[in-house]
């Protein structure tokens, strides 16, 4: 998709003067209520100009809500809202929607059944734009790699070129901020993975602040710069994808960012000793413990204190579950084949990482 960028005289980020620290979306405080339930608690999440955030979250836990409140389609009780460095929700405050200058891309793209590509693009353009759409809008077109479709309708095109069309419309007036909820959940896994990069690197390029909601973890990590973790109406923690992963905030962070094996010990400092050996802590700690330990920091190693109960192989990776010796059930993940079999014995041992613990 941008290997045409060049038509549209445009430079890489990092050829741009961005001043990084300047705020392209920063939430204070919000809270929401919906008739008699609370949708959204002290929620404070923020994005600098030019990055990308992903929203991350369990259906129901408040993502579209917040994406809503951004967009001026939500009210909130409480809290603040700036976006591209300007107050738009306070105690005295609230722009219009149309004021924003958000761009929007659904679920479902929303595109106009009855108009051709072209004029869904433009239709939230001014009329003269509309009836004579500039060289920018043409350029983006061809920059997207959709600008031989201009004249087709929605229903002639497959579900990527649709969606194509719908980050087009959204680009076409500019805007500062742009919100994507569940941009590609309809489409096919390879094509998702396929169109999610593009669009990465396309934000990336036109230095546009967006905002990714999606409950997919592997989604959030690829297209966020900062991912915020939400539940049951609150942002638990936001982080960048890796500190989000080897330092979670809670055990249930660390559940729903990825595989977690939670394993008891007794801490002393910086370690702890554990069924699987001594394992080294990034918190001090002290007293009986609940060590996070990832499949993939695991090894197996001849022995017999463990039992091979099932193995699942992937073509990039193998998952055992292991049974000890104790009873406790593991599972690892090793690159590439198996080379075990189920009721097969081994020793399992820690890798060395350091890893965290939560007190008992």
């Amino acid at each position: 998709m941008l290997d045409k960028i060049g038509v549209a005289g445009l430079t890489l980020e990092s050829e741009l003067e961005v001043d990084k620290s300047s705020t392209g979306i920063s939430v204070e405080n919000v809270t929401v209520n919906i008739g008699s339930s609370r949708i959204l608690t002290d929620v404070c999440v923020n994005a600098p100009q030019g990055s990308s955030l992903s929203i991350l979250g369990p259906s129901g836990c408040g993502k579209t809500t917040l994406l809503r409140v951004l967009a001026g389609l939500q009210k909130i009780d409480s809290g603040t809202v700036s976006l591209d460095r300007k107050h738009v929700v306070s105690d005295q405050i609230n722009i219009a929607p149309e004021q924003r200058n958000v761009g929007l891309v659904f679920q479902d793209w929303a595109l106009f059944p009855h108009l051709t590509v072209l004029e869904n693009i433009v239709f939230g353009l001014n009329r003269a734009d509309r009836k004579s759409p500039t060289k920018e809008i043409m350029e983006l077109l061809e920059m997207v790699g959709i600008s031989e479709l201009a004249d087709r309708l929605p229903s002639s095109l497959s579900g990527g070129q649709q969606q194509r069309v719908a980050l087009t419309r959204a680009l076409a007036p500019q805007p500062s901020v742009l919100l994507l909820d569940e941009p590609f959940s309809s489409l096919d896994t390879g094509l998702r993975v396929e169109l999610r990069s593009e669009v990465s690197d396309l934000l990336k390029l036109l230095n546009v602040t967006s905002v990714f909601v999606t409950h997919d973890q592997d989604e959030a990590f690829t297209l966020g710069d900062q991912v915020a973790v939400m539940n049951e109406g609150r942002v638990v923690q936001q982080d960048t994808p890796w500190e989000l992963y080897r330092h979670p905030a809670n055990p249930w962070v660390a559940s729903f960012v990825g595989e977690v094996n939670e394993i008891t010990g007794v801490a002393s400092g910086e370690t702890a000793e554990t069924s699987i050996g001594t394992v080294n802590l990034c918190n001090v700690a002290h007293g009986a413990v609940d060590v996070i330990v990832r499949p993939e920091e695991l090894l197996l190693i001849e022995g017999t204190d463990s039992l091979i109960t099932r193995i699942d192989y992937f073509g990039h990776d193998t998952i055992y579950e292991i049974t000890t010796s104790t009873g406790v059930g593991l599972r690892c993940r090793r690159g590439g084949s198996p080379l075990h079999q189920v009721g097969d014995r081994v020793d399992v041992k820690h890798s060395g990482m350091t890893t965290v613990s939560f007190p008992k």
